[in-house]
């Protein structure tokens, strides 16, 4: 691999390569992918974790930001021709135009990813609507909000945009140690599994719910959704043993669904 010693890493791109061989096989084991898959991994870096993926996937497609990269990148992929690199911002990158040229039956994304921009990424990964899986590195404490649990401070409409399109769970907690230069933070491994669902009438109208009800976190839902029809949403409410006295914290993403829903009418 090539030596990186004298690479000047940007702070402007979140660089932090993950070198530790045991941490990126073992996230490689962990995704479980198969022969006809497509990776997309997003911040190639160096391709440390490319080199692992390019083992296992019939395609590996990258995307990496710094074109100074290109060289390091050359040397340490050479040997794989099943390696496309795009040196492009992943966020405005056409994707779906770079898919068009690849045969594969499943589509993942594999990637440590910038800290700076963890959520636009995943954001973008759920409008495309290609990936059924997703195993990224990311920083600890932002895992933890992915699959917060009801009634925690993490709990957060993120926590519940995720858990409407994704099972998720935590592969497992890597130390700030395994990465080069070392950032000031842990991190963590989470695995998203996409699965449709069908028992929502109006995503629009719930997504839009669920902000407005974490728009001031110490407000309750009377406060916080006074332009919705109140008596509608404080009669499911009741279902539940709650009412509009209620935090958004303490409502599941199954309550804001049926709020949504007896709404949309």
């Amino acid at each position: 691999m090539s030596d990186i010693s004298n690479f000047e890493f940007k702070k402007k791109f979140g660089q932090n390569f993950l070198k530790d061989n045991n941490v990126l096989n073992n996230i490689v084991e962990k995704s479980e992918i198969e022969d006809d898959t497509l990776v997309i991994e997003i911040g190639v870096g160096a391709g440390y974790l490319t080199k692992y993926l390019a083992e296992k996937a019939k395609y590996v497609l990258g995307f990496e930001i710094d074109d100074s990269l290109k060289m390091i990148i050359a040397n340490n992929l050479h040997e794989y021709n099943n390696v496309e690199i795009v040196f492009e911002d992943f966020l405005k990158a056409n994707v779906t135009e770079k898919l068009k040229k690849y045969d594969y039956k499943h589509l993942y994304v594999i990637a440590n990813l910038p800290y700076y921009i963890t959520t636009p990424i995943i954001e973008k990964i759920i409008d495309l609507n290609i990936a059924e899986k997703l195993v990224v590195m990311v920083q600890k404490e932002v895992g933890d909000r992915f699959n917060a649990k009801m009634g925690t401070k993490e709990y957060n409409s993120l926590t519940l945009y995720l858990n409407y399109y994704f099972k998720i769970s935590k592969v497992m907690d890597v130390s700030r140690n395994s990465f080069i230069p070392k950032p000031n933070v842990d991190s963590a491994v989470i695995k998203f599994e996409r699965y449709s669902r069908n028992d929502c009438k109006n995503e629009n109208l719930l997504f839009n719910i669920i902000r407005d009800s974490f728009q001031f976190k110490r407000k309750n839902l009377r406060n916080n959704l006074k332009n919705y029809d109140l008596v509608k949403i404080e009669k499911v409410l009741n279902k539940y043993g709650k009412d509009l006295t209620v935090r958004a914290e303490n409502i599941s993403l199954e309550e804001f669904i049926d709020i949504s829903n007896n709404l949309e009418g």
